[in-house]
C-alpha cells in the first residue's frame, strides 16, 4: 500500500481538520496505527501538518465521536480496541421495506378499545384494566406478508380515536424518519420466539416456526409511556446486521 501523504492541500475546499481526519483514519485502516497504539502528540501532527494546535484538536474530536480512538489524561490519544460489546444493530432491512412504499404496505387488522392485561399495565405504568387502544397491522411486500405488528397506546377520551391519531407510533414515520410522530425515545428489545398460530396463519408459515420478535415501548416528550407492542416475523425473513473495527 503507498505511503499516506504527509501533506494536507491548502487548495482543497475540504477543510484542513476534515483532511486530517482522513489522513489519520486511512493510517489505522492500513495498520500504520494498530489497537493500542498511540496517535502522534498535538505538537508533532502540527508540525507535520503545518496546521494550529485548535484543528488538530478538532480532528481528534471527531475521531472520538467516530468511535475510532480514545484519550487517556496526561497520555495522549491511542486507537481504540475491537469492542464487539460497543457494536450497534441496524434495522435497515426493516427501514427499507418501509420506504419502498410502492411494493410494500401496511393493512390495518383490528382496532378497539380493550383493558389493559398485566403486561401491557406495566409497560405503560396503568393499572391493570385501564381502557388502552389495541390495534394489529400487518406488513406486505408485493402482497407477500412479511411481519405482524401489534400494540397497544394509551387511551385519552378527550382525544377522538382517528386515523391521524393511530399515526402517533405511524410505521413509515418512525422507520423512515419522516413525519410528526410525537414520539421523543423509544426502548427496542431483540428476542427469539416461536410464531403462534393466529401470527403464523397471517404469516402463511406453521406454528412454531422461530421467530424474531422485536419489542418495542415509546416515550412522548414529558417521558411517559405511551405505546407497547411488538413486531414478529420468521427468522427467515429478517436479520440484523453491524459493522464493528474500521472499514475504509
Amino acid at each position: 500500500m503507498p505511503d499516506t501523504p504527509q501533506t494536507i492541500n491548502r487548495d482543497s475546499y475540504e477543510p484542513a481538520y476534515a483532511q486530517i481526519v482522513r489522513l489519520l483514519r486511512q493510517q489505522i485502516a492500513s495498520g500504520q496505527f494498530r489497537p493500542g497504539n498511540q496517535l502522534p502528540s498535538e505538537s508533532a501532527i502540527c508540525s507535520q501538518y503545518g496546521v494550529s494546535p485548535m484543528t488538530v484538536r478538532r480532528a481528534v474530536n471527531i475521531l472520538l465521536d467516530q468511535g475510532l480512538v480514545t484519550t487517556v489524561q496526561g497520555r495522549g490519544t491511542f486507537v481504540k480496541s475491537l469492542e464487539l460489546g460497543s457494536s450497534t444493530f441496524a434495522l435497515d432491512e426493516l427501514q427499507d421495506i418501509f420506504r419502498d412504499k410502492e411494493h410494500s404496505k401496511v393493512q390495518l387488522l383490528r382496532t378497539r378499545i380493550v383493558p389493559a392485561s398485566e403486561n401491557v399495565a406495566h409497560a405503560l405504568t396503568i393499572p391493570p384494566g385501564a381502557r388502552v387502544i389495541y390495534i394489529r397491522r400487518l406488513l406486505l411486500k408485493n402482497d407477500d406478508p412479511i411481519l405482524c405488528h401489534e400494540e397497544h397506546l394509551i387511551y385519552d377520551p378527550t382525544r377522538p380515536v382517528v386515523e391521524a391519531e393511530m399515526d402517533v407510533t405511524s410505521l413509515y414515520g418512525l422507520f423512515s424518519g419522516t413525519g410528526e410522530t410525537g414520539i421523543k425515545r423509544g426502548l427496542l428489545v431483540i428476542r427469539s420466539a416461536l410464531l403462534d398460530e393466529e401470527n403464523a396463519a397471517l404469516l402463511r408459515a406453521k406454528p412454531s416456526t422461530p421467530a424474531f420478535c422485536l419489542e418495542h415501548t415509546f416515550f412522548d416528550f414529558n417521558n411517559q409511556p405511551v405505546s407497547y407492542g411488538y413486531f414478529i416475523c420468521s427468522s427467515d425473513r429478517l436479520k440484523f446486521s453491524a459493522r464493528v473495527g474500521i472499514w475504509d
